[in-house]
């Protein structure tokens, strides 16, 4: 059965995924990522009844930006037959529910591939790229950790807007 996305009377909701369940939807339908290591919270998105897309939110990789304030989402997740906007609504859930949970920044990081456009039209902005990470150096070299190629990143980060003063 194929699910008609242009229906008008069938909308996103959210639903709260445990790791498990999150990462068995990236193993079957990522192109690059295996799963995830760990996480925060994992949040999915229903489309009626079927689960048409995942995102999960962890602690930053990067030591120095792990200020308990700050995180990192490892994982967007949505099949090629995704309804228009899934990642939209991933990245809108997320960010609330951090900024819910007393967060305050999100980062993530994309293939130098990829346009980010989704990210671009969700609020994200671009702050710089990293180099790539050989294997045997950093966090590669740290017991239970699984090496993965990948091409150059480019980090973007969410963070709160202060709210203008109001006289």
């Amino acid at each position: 059965m194929t699910l008609d996305f242009r229906h008008p009377k069938i909308k996103f909701s959210v639903y709260p995924l445990t790791l498990r369940v999150a990462n068995d939807f990236v193993v079957k339908y990522h192109r690059h990522n295996k799963k995830a290591r760990g996480h925060r919270f994992s949040l999915g998105a229903m489309w009626g009844d079927k689960l048409v897309g995942v995102a999960i939110v962890g602690r930053p990789i990067a030591r120095m930006i792990d200020d308990g304030l700050t995180a990192e989402v490892t994982r967007v997740c949505v099949p090629e037959t995704a309804p228009k906007n899934t990642i939209s609504y991933l990245y809108g859930k997320i960010w609330r529910v951090w900024q819910q949970m007393g967060g305050k920044r999100m980062v993530t990081y994309t293939l130098k591939e990829e346009s980010g456009s989704t990210l671009k039209a969700v609020g994200w902005k671009m702050i710089g790229e990293t180099d790539k990470v050989k294997k045997g150096k950093g966090w590669t070299n740290r017991p239970g950790r699984e090496w993965q190629e990948v091409s150059d990143k480019i980090k973007k980060i969410k963070a709160m807007e202060a709210e203008p003063s109001k006289r």
